[in-house]
C-alpha cells in the first residue's frame, strides 16, 4: 500500500509540475535549490582585479519591496568573506551579509567546486 501511494504521489507531483508555466517552474527550483543550499561563491571585480570574494553562500536573495512587493534593484546574501582571497575559508574569516547592485557587472557567482 505504502508504495502505490509514494507512486501516486510522485505521478501527481510530476504532472502538476508540468502543468506550470515555465515562471512557476523555475521559483519552484530556486524554492528547491535554496532549500538545499548550493556551497556558492561569489567574486567581486575592479576591472580585472579580483577586490572580493564571499564563499560558502547558501543562496542569493532579490530584495522586494514592503510596500508593493516588487523587485528591487540589488540582491542580498550572507557569505564567509574570504579576507585574504585565497579561495579558502580560515579559521580568522567570518560569516558576513552583503549586498550588490544589479547594475553592476563586475561580479561573478558559482558553485563552488
Amino acid at each position: 500500500m505504502k508504495t502505490i501511494l509514494r507512486t501516486l504521489v510522485i505521478v501527481l507531483g510530476g504532472l502538476t509540475l508540468v502543468a506550470c508555466t515555465q515562471e512557476s517552474q523555475n521559483k519552484i527550483g530556486r524554492a528547491v535549490q535554496n532549500w538545499t543550499g548550493t556551497d556558492g561563491v561569489l567574486e567581486v571585480y575592479a576591472g580585472e582585479k579580483l577586490v572580493k570574494r564571499f564563499m560558502k553562500i547558501d543562496k542569493i536573495t532579490t530584495a522586494s519591496g514592503t510596500g508593493n512587493g516588487a523587485d528591487r534593484p540589488y540582491r542580498f546574501g550572507y557569505g564567509v568573506l574570504d579576507t585574504n582571497l585565497n579561495g579558502k575559508v580560515d579559521s580568522d574569516e567570518e560569516k558576513v551579509y552583503f549586498e550588490f547592485s544589479d547594475y553592476s557587472t563586475s561580479y561573478i557567482f558559482f558553485e563552488s567546486p
